[in-house]
């Protein structure tokens, strides 16, 4: 109620409970004319015009004005509404009208009516817009069941909203990367607008920590989500065409175009892998010729057998590169029911192959080789332990080991009078099921060396065939190393500190579609041929080699095979990079959990001396991690630590080094 003009423009107006507030002009919306009333009188006015508040009469009157678009002030939409023209029904009338989204427009101090489009379309975002509030509100009750651990059936607008948090909290994987903190990682990406909805509907950070923190605590992720895999472009999952693409593929195979396969299914064929391995690529033979020379098999996986180059198979196996190998897994190259069945080396099974016959001369040096499309039937499936027993006893029963095992170290010896070069250093194999993280070190035991050389050998092989034959192939090579003088090799010591500074000196393997030497391997020409499963650069030089061999036009002309290639190549980098850091993510976490272990490390170089700042190796799980040293260290140095920091996610790792009288105390 209006009570006084405060100053010259102002007015002090009084509330209904009697409070007194200073107006302008411009805050009065609506006055009500025709009597003065008292400050106590508007909770009675106020109930007068209740009886008179329908939104619904506004339709009514919408549909009377809205042909020849007529304004009306409330006074007016009062008359029309309830024939009245008092106070209390024209001041309803105003209420109506302000409140209104839907059928009038303020102009002025009268409304007009909203054209019957701009209503269908205001009806329209108003259904939208609670439809929203629902979904929102349904969410919530979801989430809250989630967060006290109850089952959750999530909705598919739910999973939109938590596959874009999940696409955000997987920026966390660069800090590991870039080394980019976390304050810093917010200003740099800040959230979309359905991550900014969520997290502030939610109460939370909307930060790429603040969702990573929210998918854990909903279940949906677990506290070790690999979001190096996330961040990275390799597909986690199979695209429903190309798994209908492979059951048909089971169901119907297509016609073999290799119709004269030689069978080579008389042969005793021994497969060796780790327990573990499910794609099974290769297998090795060993016969005894007339003429008393002897010959060795390398049968590899024919994968080219279930697909055509650019079919929805081959296209999504190039656009992965590779299989994933993690320590929680691995994610395929072809779909399972291809890649571990029919595609695989199956003990007891005819099989399809592609089959290396090779005859070394005394030295371990290639003599001849055949190259077939074969068929073969795997006798035994052996793991490296099996071999490994087998060799040491001399099993009386399989003699073809023994000579495979013998000529492996003929190759090997041959290799290295060729230049090529070794560096042993210990590998760190990290295998994580449910809870349970174990590290091991990988063996290099002789069954290992045998299958290597073996492997090595079929790659000479093909590509000597590629180049005969002036086939385009990836060829691997690797230039000549420019190695530190054998007087400074010898002023390191022997052992890992050596063979690291050797490392360093590497230089990185190439690819081509011409031939190139190899150094590492003391080969004059190398291709990898042995993973086809595993390998898209494999199952190239299978796909070149095949049609070839059956007299056919290359599926891949130089060119098309070079730009396939770099594709490959990129993609690849990725893969190793993400299996890379989630070894080492794995690794910190392991170390995390044993903060009171002692671990007995090796000075192996200087990352950066003026800071002391050293890699150390940990001697028994065959880790290569950072260390700041408070003193002065000497390469070769053996000593203690334990673990002071380690925070996976940060991807931090700090030791202390322990004296031997602490070490003591520790382990009673």
């Amino acid at each position: 109620m209006v009570d006084r003009p405060d100053g010259k423009t102002r007015w002090f107006v009084v509330d209904e409970r009697g409070q007194s507030h200073s107006l302008a002009p411009r805050q009065i919306t609506y006055t009500v004319n025709g009597q003065t009333y008292k400050s106590a009188e508007i909770p009675k006015f106020l109930e007068e015009i209740k009886p008179y508040l329908d939104p619904s009469s506004l339709e009514v009157a919408w549909e009377l004005l809205v042909e020849d678009s007529e304004a009306v002030t409330p006074a007016q939409m009062a008359n029309l509404l309830f024939s009245e023209s008092e106070p209390a029904p024209c001041y309803a009338a105003h209420c109506l009208l302000s409140d209104d989204k839907l059928y009038f427009k303020q102009k002025g101090d009268a409304y007009e009516p909203r054209t019957t489009a701009q209503v269908a379309e205001r009806k329209h975002q108003i259904e939208v817009e609670t439809l929203k509030a629902k979904g929102q509100q349904e969410f919530l009750v979801r989430v809250e069941e989630a967060l006290k651990g109850e089952a959750v059936e999530w909705q598919r607008h739910d999973r939109h909203r938590l596959e874009a948090l999940e696409k955000y909290a997987a920026l966390m994987a660069d800090i590991v990367r870039e080394g980019v903190k976390y304050d810093a990682l917010a200003r740099a990406y800040p959230p979309p607008a359905p991550v900014l909805e969520t997290m502030n509907m939610l109460g939370r950070p909307a930060t790429p920590q603040g969702a990573f923190q929210l998918l854990i605590d909903l279940g949906w992720w677990s506290p070790y989500e690999n979001l190096f895999l996330r961040r990275s472009s390799i597909p986690v999952q199979f695209p429903s065409k190309v798994l209908e693409v492979a059951q048909q593929r089971l169901d119907s195979p297509t016609t073999d175009l290799d119709v004269n396969r030689l069978d080579l299914t008389h042969l005793k064929v021994y497969t060796i892998d780790d327990e573990s391995t499910t794609e099974i690529d290769d297998g090795l033979s060993w016969e005894s010729l007339s003429d008393g020379r002897e010959r060795l098999w390398v049968h590899i996986a024919d994968p080219t057998r279930w697909l055509e180059p650019e079919d929805d198979l081959d296209l999504e196996a190039r656009k992965r590169g590779s299989t994933v190998y993690l320590p929680t897994g691995m994610v395929p190259m072809f779909p399972e029911i291809l890649a571990t069945g029919p595609m695989s080396l199956v003990q007891g099974k005819i099989c399809c192959a592609l089959s290396f016959g090779i005859i070394l001369d005394s030295n371990g040096a290639v003599e001849d080789y055949s190259i077939h499309a074969s068929l073969i039937k795997p006798t035994y499936r052996l793991t490296y332990e099996d071999v490994d027993e087998m060799v040491q006893i001399g099993v009386q029963a399989e003699p073809e080991i023994e000579a495979i095992a013998n000529w492996a170290k003929k190759r090997k010896s041959w290799r290295y009078n060729q230049g090529a070069i070794s560096i042993n250093m210990p590998e760190a194999m990290i295998k994580v099921k449910g809870d349970e993280i174990s590290i091991d070190i990988l063996d290099d035991s002789s069954s290992r060396q045998l299958v290597a050389e073996m492997m090595i050998l079929a790659g000479e092989v093909a590509a000597r065939y590629g180049k005969t034959h002036n086939i385009p192939l990836p060829f691997r090579g690797q230039p000549q190393p420019e190695l530190p003088p054998e007087e400074e090799l010898i002023q390191l010591p022997a052992g890992f500190v050596r063979a690291c500074a050797m490392r360093r000196c590497m230089p990185k393997s190439e690819m081509s579609i011409t031939p190139l030497r190899h150094a590492g391997l003391g080969l004059d020409t190398y291709t990898q041929a042995t993973s086809p499963i595993r390998r898209y650069s494999d199952l190239l030089t299978h796909f070149q080699l095949k049609a070839h061999l059956r007299g056919e036009v290359l599926p891949f002309s130089a060119d098309q095979l070079k730009e396939v290639m770099m594709t490959v190549s990129t993609i690849t980098q990725e893969v190793t990079m993400v299996e890379r850091q989630t070894n080492r993510y794995w690794a910190l976490e392991y170390l995390r959990r044993h903060p009171e272990q002692v671990w007995s490390v090796t000075v192996l170089m200087w990352l950066r001396e003026d800071s002391n700042l050293a890699l150390i190796l940990l001697e028994d799980l065959g880790l290569q991690l950072p260390m700041i040293f408070k003193r002065s260290a000497t390469l070769g140095e053996q000593l203690l630590v334990k673990v002071s920091i380690a925070d996976p996610q940060k991807d931090m790792i700090q030791f202390q080094e322990i004296m031997y009288q602490e070490a003591q105390s520790a382990a009673n």
